[in-house]
């Protein structure tokens, strides 16, 4: 097992959105994050904080997944939870790891089962690449080379700080 330091991608994400979008997150009408379960909503969470955007919005994945008889529904999973009106609206979508594009996929299936955003932009912290589908993030942390055989895998620490982790792919 070995450890990445997502602190310092997630610097580098943080100024690309900054830089993308200004002022305009922390006004009632601008673009809004939409973090995917877990990883994702807790940068979404952290994201909305450092950029002074007023909320943030959860999206659970499982239902769309082209994997769910496989994975089934996590028991801990939050429900997706919207806080906006997601038509014609700006979003941008979180996760922590970007690889067959698979979860993002299915993550804008769940945002289209809301309305029909305006548009929606992807923003990983890490693209492990693997893609399966014609899915590209506009703003990423980095670019992180992990065996195929490894899960990357993000983890919050008591002060909010992340890091990554690999881990032996169980699936």
């Amino acid at each position: 097992m070995s450890s990445i330091d997502a602190e310092s991608l997630y610097r580098v994400l943080v100024e690309q959105i900054r830089a993308a979008y200004g002022p305009s997150l922390a006004t009632a009408d601008g673009a809004v994050f939409a973090g995917i379960y877990s990883g994702g909503v807790w940068l979404a969470e952290r994201l909305a904080q450092d950029l002074n955007a007023p909320h943030f919005g959860v999206v659970n994945v499982a239902l769309h997944r082209d994997d769910y008889a496989k994975k089934g529904l996590h028991s801990q999973a939050r429900p997706t939870e919207l806080p906006f009106d997601v038509n014609g609206r700006r979003i941008i979508l979180i996760d922590d790891v970007l690889s067959t594009g698979r979860t993002a996929r299915a993550a804008i299936n769940e945002l289209y089962d809301y309305g029909r955003p305006a548009s929606i932009d992807l923003a990983v912290l890490a693209d492990r690449g693997g893609r399966e589908m014609p899915i590209a993030a506009r703003f990423v942390g980095g670019t992180v080379d992990v065996p195929a055989s490894e899960d990357l895998v993000l983890v919050r620490g008591e002060t909010n700080a992340f890091t990554f982790t690999t881990e032996p792919r169980t699936h």
